[in-house]
């Protein structure tokens, strides 16, 4: 099965500290990567991570706070310094590309591949970015300013097929895309051989989705509903769930209500804020509903078997 994985680039809230860098992760699937938020820092944090920049032709931008989106200039430039020539799409809210635009032009002025962005709606579900093998679809978020999640689905994916059958029957090899598509075989002597002898149960499609920064959104748990990881900012303990609320930002706690609520397989909690020295606390908080949590860790890698 080819890897689903996230990379954890940076999981702190607004201040910077000397334990968490800014929002921004990158998740790989096969061979193709895929970075979310591009806060300060994170060029230098896939440095650290061992990411390939040259894989990274999408970029997800929630929304237009800093430590979401301050590291976009100085990654634009370096793969512009690596020689990149593939075009790179950025995906954000509006007004980006005509806040980009001027430093682009001053700073980045000899690029040597395009720049295209493309606005999202926040208000609203819907499907910002397909290719062959995934779908990303925006999920609406309430925070200070136009804010958007991000929920990542594998497609449907093709059986296996049987390698004892394909000798058995002695299939060519130009005839055996087609079986995997459903096509039964017909034999040289005209034996129909069923499709469902031939091939095996495909691999289980897998899904993730982001959601940073918000208020808890319980009217999103249906486009959420059952997926196999979940990354939801807890920004705050419990304890500060009304500076929590006046601040557009979710607790621990709330953050496990959502992923129960959703039965969703697993929960990721990060965007911490810089009070916090030891956020064990917060992962306790968010443990007492939601066993299945675990901390955000800047280089530490998730895996969706």
């Amino acid at each position: 099965m080819e890897p689903f994985e996230v990379h954890i680039l940076g999981c702190g809230s607004a201040l910077p500290t000397t334990r968490h860098n800014a929002s921004a992760q990158v998740l790989r699937i096969g061979n193709k990567q895929y970075m979310i938020d591009c806060g300060e820092g994170a060029q230098l944090q896939l440095r650290k991570s061992h990411v390939h920049f040259a894989f990274i032709n999408n970029i997800f931008i929630s929304h237009l706070h800093g430590d979401h989106c301050f590291g976009l200039l100085g990654l634009i430039s370096t793969f512009g310094l690596l020689g990149r020539t593939a075009p790179l799409h950025i995906y954000s809210p509006e007004p980006l590309e005509s806040l980009m635009s001027p430093l682009l032009n001053y700073f980045c002025k000899e690029l040597t591949y395009k720049v295209i962005f493309h606005s999202i709606d926040t208000s609203k579900q819907s499907i910002i970015y397909e290719d062959k093998s995934i779908t990303v679809e925006s999920i609406p978020q309430k925070h200070r300013i136009p804010c958007c999640g991000f929920l990542f689905r594998e497609k449907p994916k093709k059986p296996h097929l049987r390698g004892d059958m394909m000798e058995y029957y002695k299939i060519p090899l130009y005839l055996r895309q087609s079986i995997k598509e459903g096509d039964d075989y017909i034999t040289p002597t005209g034996e129909l051989i069923p499709n469902r002898l031939l091939t095996s149960k495909a691999d289980p499609s897998r899904s993730y989705a982001y959601c940073s920064d918000t208020l808890p959104c319980p009217q999103n748990r249906s486009i959420i509903e059952g997926i196999d990881l979940l990354y939801h900012e807890a920004t705050f303990a419990n304890s500060e769930k009304t500076r929590a609320a006046a601040t557009f930002h979710s607790t621990a706690g709330e953050a496990a209500r959502i992923a129960s609520d959703a039965n969703v397989k697993k929960l990721i909690i990060g965007h911490f804020s810089s009070r916090y020295t030891d956020e064990n606390i917060l992962l306790n908080e968010a443990k007492e509903l939601f066993r299945n949590t675990v901390l955000a860790e800047e280089g530490k890698v998730y895996n969706i078997e």
